[in-house]
């Protein structure tokens, strides 16, 4: 079985990083119900749970080994990477899907949850690329699939926004991921790799990486509902007259808006990533509002941050339910 992935992943077996939600749970999810054994981690264990017990509801074939593992510690991922070598002598497909936001000024957040939300998103490309390229190359043929964003071509989410940790991850995961083309062609011609950039995509990874980083809105302190309020006076909205608890809610509400109304869900956007994978094309874009922010990037970069980009891009269909504040 030397042939690529054109008929599927029978057979196979995957590494899914953060498979505990979103695109990540939907990858395990439609790899298992192909009949391709899936190693997963993430850093909450119930979430991990439930994958597993959707997967088994499902009557999914592949089967499932999760460890708890968070990607920006090396350590851990050498340990992730240890039991699953125990559980399979060797990996076709290592999907580097594992992701949180925060840190979005440099400036005005701190330290550690600029650190935390970097080392999470290259970090974890990084350190599980790293550890898991043997047992890749012991396989006999592989495939590392990098999820950057459209923030690793576009270093903003609109003109009030500053997005500074995540996008520079995300540029960094595209840049490598590219590198690598070149790299696995002269020195690992059994492998491959694509790099996968979603648009808006209906996740819990603005509620989770809230919880992550400390600043879940129902645990939020005072100090930081006061932060709150001066970061959202600077985007433009006047909250002057709503109360603590009212931020709460709004943060919260946000984060599911969020989730709830995206043009595509976790589910399609995970067939897209897996389609591309059996095309075996290196650049995968997800979603329509990727599509036209890709063009529209590359057509005129020069106007990529002008205050007005966003309006022209939502202008063309993308992002409609994300406001640029």
């Amino acid at each position: 079985m030397t042939e690529r992935f054109e008929k599927g992943f029978a057979g196979r077996v995957a590494v899914v990083t953060g498979g505990g939600t979103g695109m990540g749970r939907e990858l395990v999810r439609q790899l298992t119900a192909d009949g391709c054994d899936v190693a997963t981690c993430d850093v909450m264990e119930d979430n991990l749970a439930e994958t597993v017990a959707i997967c088994a509801a499902d009557g999914n074939t592949g089967k499932v080994l999760t460890f708890i593992a968070d990607v920006s510690i090396e350590s851990q991922v050498l340990a992730f990477r240890d039991a699953v070598a125990a559980w399979r002598p060797h990996v076709n497909l290592l999907f580097n899907n594992a992701g949180i936001g925060g840190g979005g000024s440099i400036i005005e957040d701190d330290r550690e949850s600029w650190e935390k939300t970097f080392g999470v998103c290259w970090y974890g490309v990084y350190y599980n690329t790293r550890a898991f390229l043997q047992l890749l190359l012991d396989a006999p043929i592989g495939h590392v699939v990098n999820t950057s964003s459209v923030n690793g071509f576009w270093a903003s989410l609109g003109p009030n926004i500053p997005h500074t940790a995540y996008s520079a991850a995300k540029f960094a995961v595209k840049g490598f991921t590219e590198a690598l083309i070149t790299d696995f062609r002269m020195n690992a011609p059994t492998l491959r790799a694509s790099v996968v950039m979603p648009g808006h995509i209906g996740t819990s990874i603005a509620i989770n990486s809230r919880k992550l980083l400390g600043a879940d809105p129902k645990e939020m302190t005072e100090e930081q509902i006061a932060h709150m309020r001066v970061r959202l006076a600077k985007s433009g909205l006047d909250v002057s007259g709503a109360s603590d608890e009212d931020l709460r809610l709004g943060i919260q509400a946000q984060g599911e808006f969020f989730r709830d109304n995206a043009p595509m869900s976790a589910a399609e956007a995970s067939t897209v990533i897996l389609n591309g994978v059996k095309r075996g094309d290196w650049r995968i874009l997800v979603g329509a509002d990727a599509a036209i922010l890709d063009e529209m990037v590359r057509e005129i970069p020069t106007d990529a941050y002008l205050p007005d980009f966003m309006e022209r891009v939502q202008a063309r269909g993308a992002f409609g339910t994300m406001s640029s504040n």
